[in-house]
Parts: structure tokens; sequence; C-alpha cells
């Protein structure tokens, strides 16, 4: 790897104008499904990681662009929507849909309800307040930081490779692509890392923004608790880094670890196993002998959901610090092998809707249609029917905003093809694909790799032909940009904002508690003492997280804090942000829950006295009134020692 990265030439010798700014956008830590894994059973059960929105702007004194990278499973069509008419409010055009993209991480552990399509809110309780709200605001609050921010600086490229952190996890759908193209390749996913590090005009690090292609779902389905997985564990590593003495999301250095073109690449290294037998599943379909696909999981390379997200956090953040609307089938179908041929799905769909017409079936060979959603419009449209397609531009960077997941070899075509028309008027042109940007669409296989008709094929719902048109669409867009023409591009239609959207998720209901007993009393206590590398476990009578409103981002409900001898005070050092913490909610029968509240000793934590502190609120009814009440709870003082013989 280049030692001394060149920075990319500004315009005109004059500096960028930089900004860059973070905000939690955790959403509520009770009840709300997941998103993700698409199960309805997996709700909300506590804190891993807090989820953060990270912007960077970047002004060229021509143009201004913002780049978005969120801990969310995906940006839908609404979340992007919702962001566009807060920076409107805000800022009038400064912030606008084409200069403004929206990328997530990929987390399956964020809480799911912000989208406004019927498929996606049936899985996931229809559309959530408490869900998108957060999102929208922490998004905006985000940008808002980095316009605050902005100064002159310069920006400097640079890329590398991180290993043993991805798998393919669809090798024969991958050995369908062309012999001669696969040979071009070293290996079945795409290991570059590109990294941008900003700075000001004194040289001092102000953030630091790259792509990797990798799927965060080191934290598997059996997970409850919101987490942002590996890469939002590679931001925090690299901001504990540049940002010492700080507690998580605070400091001035922001790190942006943003998806690509992930769509066939697992973190999981150590392969598919069937849960029941440890043995490999089967190499073409997933599955296993008992128990079919739902026994078949991928593992590695950790010893633990735990461990693996740690260890592919780790090895992406080391090498960034290191190197610091469609066309074609217009009806989108969605094939989901598990349930196909199920009597019960196909009764749903022909009361809904009746097989698929001659003509879908045709267009999606040789898919075997469970949903013609593209075909759906009851209570609302299925599927988006208009796509946004965006590309903007960092200096000598393109970046290709995807709406889902492309793979391998779709990710490398489309690189292709939009440096091939940039090459001619751009020195140097460098291709990043920003995954699951500015509207969720699934996935985007190669026509040889739609023909197999694995999960990534089967979930490609515009077609065999989804790729060709996405390249002719990025190529125009490439091709306006090379030749500053982007203001001769029409606008197209634009994106509906649905008003009657459906929400199925329960009010919250009143919190109870057990008799004599108040809301942060203790039930399970501390011990008096211990060593580095034990794990401290607290539980407190709770009330349900989902009261806590606005707490859940501007606040914490954990602290671990060491009494100062000095100032003979007590200071916080970590909370539910941390990645020491974990922020475990039980519920109960009879509306009653407990917190249990998990502080993993590091090795190298001083020794001292410590306390474990849970905030939070409950409800209760007042004169037939909901009344919500904060309330705290600490544990018992306890001692960390490398000794449990002490004086």
């Amino acid at each position: 790897l280049p030692s001394d990265p060149e920075p990319t030439p500004p315009p005109q010798h004059k500096p960028y104008l930089i900004g860059v700014g973070r905000a939690d956008c955790t959403g509520p830590p009770a009840d709300v499904p997941l998103m993700g894994y698409a199960n309805p059973q997996q709700t909300a059960a506590g804190i891993h990681t807090r989820l953060y929105s990270r912007a960077f702007i970047v002004d060229d004194r021509r143009r201004r662009v913002v780049f978005v990278t969120a801990d969310v499973g995906m940006i839908s069509q609404r979340l992007r929507l919702e962001v566009l008419k807060a920076l409107q409010v805000k800022y009038g055009d400064v912030y606008r849909q084409d200069n403004v993209v929206l990328s997530g991480t990929h987390t399956h552990c964020g809480p799911a309800g912000y989208f406004q399509y019927t498929l996606f809110m049936i899985s996931s309780k229809g559309y959530i307040k408490a869900s998108i709200e957060p999102l929208v605001n922490g998004i905006v609050k985000s940008i808002d930081r980095a316009h605050r921010n902005m100064k002159p600086g310069r920006i400097y490229r640079n890329k590398g490779e991180v290993d043993d952190s991805s798998l393919n996890r669809s090798p024969h759908s991958y050995l369908n692509n062309p012999e001669d193209e696969r040979d071009r390749y070293q290996w079945n996913t795409d290991k570059q890392v590109l990294v941008l590090k900003f700075t000001d005009e004194d040289g001092d690090g102000m953030g630091m923004l790259s792509w990797f292609a990798v799927h965060a779902v080191s934290m598997n389905y059996t997970n409850r608790m919101v987490s942002s997985d590996n890469m939002g564990h590679a931001s925090y590593l690299l901001e504990q880094d540049k940002n010492p003495g700080t507690l998580p999301g605070q400091g001035a250095f922001v790190a942006g670890f943003s998806s690509s073109n992930l769509g066939d690449v697992s973190p999981n290294t150590r392969g598919p196993h069937c849960m029941n037998t440890g043995l490999s599943c089967d190499y073409l379909n997933s599955s296993c002998p008992v128990g079919g696909t739902k026994m078949c999981q991928g593992f590695g390379p950790g010893n633990d959901m735990f461990d693996s997200t740690r260890l592919i956090g780790h090895n992406i953040y080391r090498k960034a610090k290191v190197t610091v609307c469609l066309s074609v089938c217009l009806s989108a179908c969605l094939s989901l092998c598990a349930v196909e041929g199920d009597p019960f799905w196909d009764g749903i769909r022909d009361a809904l809707l009746g097989e698929p017409s001659n003509e879908t079936q045709e267009c999606h060979h040789p898919k075997p249609i469970l949903f013609s959603t593209g075909e759906m419009n009851w209570p609302l449209p299925w599927h988006p029917q208009i796509v946004d397609v965006q590309i903007i531009t960092i200096g000598s960077v393109a970046v290709v905003a995807v709406p889902g997941e492309m793979t391998t070899m779709s990710g490398r075509r489309l690189r292709e093809a939009v440096k091939q028309v940039s090459v001619a008027t751009l020195r140097d042109t460098e291709v990043v694909i920003a995954g699951l940007s500015n509207v969720y669409t699934h996935y985007i296989t190669t026509y040889e790799e739609y023909q197999v008709q694995r999960y990534e094929g089967a979930s490609t719902i515009y077609g065999p032909h989804t790729l060709s048109a996405y390249l002719h669409k990025y190529r125009g867009l490439a091709r306006a940009i090379a030749q500053d023409k982007v203001s001769e591009l029409p606008v197209g239609p634009e994106p509906p904002f649905f008003k009657k959207l459906f929400n199925l998720l329960l009010p919250a209901p009143v919190d109870r508690k057990p008799a004599n007993s108040s809301f942060g009393d203790v039930v399970q206590q501390v011990y008096p003492v211990y060593r580095q590398g034990d794990v401290v476990s607290v539980t407190f009578v709770a009330g349900n997280p989902r009261h806590s409103g606005d707490m859940v981002r501007q606040k914490t409900f954990v602290t671990v804090e060491i009494y100062d001898n000095r100032t003979a005070a007590w200071e916080v050092v970590y909370t539910d942000a941390s990645w020491e913490t974990r922020f475990h909610w039980l519920k109960g029968s009879n509306n009653r829950s407990n917190a249990t509240v998990e502080w993993h000793i590091l090795p190298s934590t001083p020794g001292g006295s410590y306390r474990i502190k849970h905030f939070g609120h409950f409800k209760q009814m007042k004169a037939l009134r909901p009344v919500i009440s904060p309330y705290e709870g600490s544990s018992d003082v306890f001692r960390v020692t490398d000794s449990f013989y002490y004086e």
C-alpha cells in the first residue's frame, strides 16, 4: 500500500469546504421488530451498541454533496423522503434529492417500521412512528452538525485489502458467470476497501469515510439487542482511537464505514453449518437433512456472534486505520425459496390477487414466483415502482448510490461501466459502490446468477435483466457528469408519499412492579469484588424502554461509573453505547419487566471502586390518564482488582 496517499486535487487550487457530523439515531429498544431477517418474532429487547448517523459534506466551490452512512438495515424510500422534507424546511434548496445520498450499513439489528410499502410493513408490524422519527431526527442532526462544522480542508484517497473477513455465500451462482470474466479476479468477493481521509488546512484529521463489501450479519437472527454489528464496531473503534478520553458518540473525529456490493458476501468465514448436527449445509440450497434451511446458519470467525462481530469489525478498522426508475420488467416479483409451493402462502397470494399473469411469469423466468408484488397494490403497493439512481463525485472519486444489494460480480460490472465513461474526462477516476442507498429494491444479480435462482437471484425483484437496466441508467448519469451536462438530465417522476399507512404495533401498556418495591430497585445485586476479565451483572425493576422516548437518543439507559478519589466524585466511564456493556430488557408477565446490565471488564481496566446505574421511565394511569415518570437505580459499590485478596 502507498504510505503517503496523495490528496485529491482541489479545483483551482482552492481547498474544499468540508464538514463532518455524527448523531444518535437509535430507535426504541423494546417490542419493535428488528429489520433485516424478516422475522416478526425477532423483537428488540435491549441494547448491544447504539446506532449512529454519520454525515460528510464536501463543497468544491461549484457544487455541494452530502453522503450519509447510517447504522440501519437499508435506506427506505419513505425514510429518504422524510429526511429530504426536513432538510427543505431547514435549508431550503441547499440539500436536495440530487445532492444528498443516504446509505445504510446493513445491520440487521436496528428497529424496523420505517417503510411505506406493504411487503415490508407486513413483516415489521407496519409503519412505526417511534422507529422512523429517531432515524429522521438522527440523520438530519448529523447533517446539521456537519453543516455547522464546515471549514477549508483537503481529502486524501487510499485503498487496501481486508483479509479473513468475507466469504461468498453463493459460490454456485458466482460460478455461473463467464469463466473468462471470473479469471480476471483473484477472489469471488471484493476484498478492497476504499478510504477517504478528511483534514483541515493544517492537516489535522476531521474524519474518514470508507466502503467495504460485507454483510453486517455477524449478529445473527437469535439476537434481540439493538446493535450496529461489525461495520458499526469498526466506526466505534476508529472513533475511540481518534477521540481519546471521550465516551462513544462524542468527539470531533467522525469515522464512517459504508456498505458496498455485498449481496452475496457473508462475514461468517467458517461457512454455513447445520445447527443440529454441526455438519456443513447442502452446497446448492443451504439446507440441512433435518430442519431444512431454517437449521442452516453461518458461523465464524469467532466463538459466538459477539466475538465474530468484534473480530470482523476490528479487521475492517485496522485496515482503514492503516490506509488512512427501471424500464425492464415493470412488475416486481419476489420468490421466497423456503416457502415456495406452501399451501398457506399460495392461498394468501391467490386470495389477494390470483396467480401471476403469463406475461409476468415469462418476464421473470426461471423464477418460481410466490408473490407478483409488482401487480399487488392492496392496501398499498407492495414494492416501489419509482427508483432513484444517483452518482455523486468527490474529487476524482465517483460514488455510485445503488438502491439495493448488488452481488460481487454485478458490482464489478457496474464499476467498470461507470469508469469507462468517466475515464475519458476524469484522470485517475476511482469508482466505488455505496449499497443500500436511497430506496430498497432487494437484490441485483447478474443475468447468469439469476438463472441459478439461489436466494440472491430469487430476490432480484425486477427480473433477469435488472442489472442491464441499471448499467444503462448509471452510464447515462456518468456521461452527464463527465460532459458537465447534469443540468440537462430529466428530473424523473416524484416517488409517492403515502398518507394512510397501517401500524400493527400496540401501544406499550402501563408498567407494573412487585409489591413493596419501586422502579429502579435492585433485584439481583453485584458481588463486592471482581477481577479484570470478569462480567459484572445487576438486575433492576424496570419500565418498558418504549416509554423513554427521546431519552433513547439523548441519554443512556446505563452508566458504569468509577469513584475519583481526587475529586470525591463519580465519573462515567461507559454507557449503553459502549462495547463493554450490554443492556437486556426482560419482559415478564402482568406488565412487569426487569433490566439486566452486564459490564464485561477489560483486562486493561484500572482497579478502583465502581457502580452501575440504570435509567428509565415507567407509565402509570392517574385520573384515567397515562402519566410517564422517570426513575433510576444503582448497584452497590464494588471493587475491580487484579486479586481477590485485598486489604
